[in-house]
This record gives C-alpha cells, structure tokens and sequence, in this order.
C-alpha cells in the first residue's frame, strides 16, 4: 500500500501544507538559515500525521484557512523534535540522508529545533481557538516529558511494560492524538465525535511506535537508514527487548550490555538474534494489531464518509509500512 494513496480527500489540501513549507523555507536575507530548513523539511515525507489532522476536520465545519495551519504546525513540531533528537543522540543520519547536526553542528542544530517551535507556534495560533492553542501546548509537554523519561531511563534494564506504553503514549502516540482531536476541534465536531477522534489518533500513534520498535529489530537497514539494534545501542528498552527479558530474566546479553553504559555491540547483535530468532516479533506485532483494531473500533460512532475511510486504511498502514 502506497501511503499517499490512501489520503482520499485530504490529499489536495496536503498540497497547501507543502506551500505553507515552501514559505517558511525562504527567509529573507538569511541564506544559510534557509538552507539548513530546506534540508530538514524538503525531503517531502509520509506526512501522515498532517494527513490525519484534516482527515478529522471532514467531521464538522472543515475549513482549509483553518485546517492548513494546523497540520502544518503538526508536521513543523514532529520535525522539530526530530531535530533536537539527532543532537542528544549523536546521530550522523535519519532516513539514510544526514542529519542536520552532522552537516551543520550541535548548536546550530538545537536553535534550528527552536526557530521551528517557534514557527508552528505562530501556525497554530491562526486557527484563532485558544483550546487548540492550548492542547498544542500541553503536547509539547506530553512530547518532552516522554522523552526525558527515556533520556533519564537510559540503560535501565528494571523496567516493565507498563512503564513502556506510558513513555510511547507521551514521546510518539500524544502528537498523533492531537492530529485527530485538533482537527475535530478547529471544525467543531461534537464532543463525542471529538473523543472518537481523540482514541483513534491515540491507539494509531501506540501502533505506529510498537512498529517502529519491532522494524529496529526486523527493518531493512537501507529502508530505515540506521542500523539494527540501534534502540539497544542508545541504551533504549522497547518492547521486544522487554519481552526477552521477561523470558530470559537471569542470562540475559541486555543485562550484559547495559551494564557498563557503553553497550558492547555483540551483546546487542546477541540480543537481536535472540529476538529474531524467537515469536517475540510475532507478539509484539500482535500487540500493535490491537491498538489499530482498537483505533478503527473508535471510528465506529463516525459518519462512513470517504475521510472515516481514509483514517481506516491509515490505521491499515502504520501495521504494513518497513521504515
């Protein structure tokens, strides 16, 4: 499945997103600042997130002057975080294509995240409704504080899965959330309409991760444009990991591996083969079937128009998508 297939009515004004980017490329007198965003944003992309965002305003009021902004500012804050995540991990690509740190430095990296913060601030301020406004806020929180707790749980192998879903739910599944509820909240869905959203976009950005998690373990390195194994590597327990601990509490090569911070690479090559070579992955995967069966049940109290459909086969895709 080709994910820009799949978009339906959205697709047309994705092109207006594209525009919106086009613009805040361009910044006048200051060509090296330009540079570094055509770098980060003109690689085009899914856009899945933004795709969403105006699939969920085909349930009210939809207005693109409204509409536009926020997925954009939805797609500008994803980016952003990316941003500042390749300067805390080091990392010298995303995608197989450099990073900005790589070919522009820390520094300049970390103020190119916030000149991009700042950017989809302004863009969700013009939907002019101070409760979007304010739930993107509370995103940027969910966003971060999921992050520090991975940042602080670094090489931590006492860990459960109950502490897993909750930092997913904050650090990936929380921006998904605020697609679906932002845009039945410009179009001014109805409050259940708005939770049905809200479910949908929450259990699809749970899928998306626990995907995301598996393909770490199971990708193609080339697709991904990192290597296997690199979650473990940055210290970083994922479900899959945490299922072989579960079963191999005692002699366990993550426990090896994390001990001494610096993980030795045949510790984790151990682990992935491990995992690889057990039904962990088809577990885990079953896990991610839930929470899409759980996003399209959410759908359910929905009118069966072309968008519900769209926001269907999404859901369809996150399980089927290699990188």
């Amino acid at each position: 499945m080709k994910v820009a297939s799949i978009y339906g009515p959205a697709q047309e004004d994705l092109r207006l997103v594209e525009d919106t980017f086009d613009r805040i490329k361009h910044v006048e007198n200051f060509p090296a600042l330009s540079r570094m965003l055509e770098h980060v944003l003109g690689g085009g992309g899914k856009r899945v997130r933004p795709a969403i965002a105006l699939l969920a305003g085909r349930f009210g009021d939809y207005n693109a002057d409204l509409h536009v902004p926020l997925a954009a500012s939805i797609e500008l804050l994803h980016t952003a975080t990316l941003v500042h995540d390749d300067v805390i991990d080091a990392s010298p690509s995303r995608r197989g294509q450099p990073t900005a740190n790589a070919l522009f430095n820390n520094a300049a990296s970390v103020m190119l995240g916030d000149f991009m913060f700042a950017h989809a601030a302004e863009l969700i301020s013009r939907t002019d409704n101070t409760k979007v406004v304010r739930l993107f806020a509370h995103t940027i929180m969910a966003i971060a504080g999921g992050e520090l707790h991975q940042d602080l749980s670094a090489y931590e192998y006492s860990q459960d899965t109950m502490q897993y879903f909750a930092r997913i739910e904050g650090k990936t599944a929380s921006l998904f959330a605020t697609c679906a509820k932002g845009g039945g909240m410009v179009a001014r869905c109805s409050q259940a309409q708005i939770d049905a959203l809200t479910a949908y976009g929450l259990n699809v950005g749970m899928a998306f991760q626990v995907v995301d998690d598996i393909l770490d373990f199971a990708g193609d390195e080339q697709e991904m444009g990192k290597p296997i194994g690199s979650d473990l590597m940055q210290g970083t327990l994922t479900l899959p990991s945490l299922l072989l601990m579960e079963r191999y509490p005692k002699d366990n090569p993550i426990k090896k591996a994390f001990r001494t911070k610096k993980p030795r690479a045949e510790f984790v090559a151990q682990a992935v083969q491990m995992v690889v070579n057990s039904d962990i992955l088809d577990e885990t995967y079953g896990v991610a079937r839930d929470f899409r069966d759980k996003a399209i049940a959410a759908l359910a109290t929905l009118p069966a128009n072309d968008a519900r459909s769209s926001l269907e086969d999404i859901a369809g895709y996150v399980l089927e998508r290699r990188a």
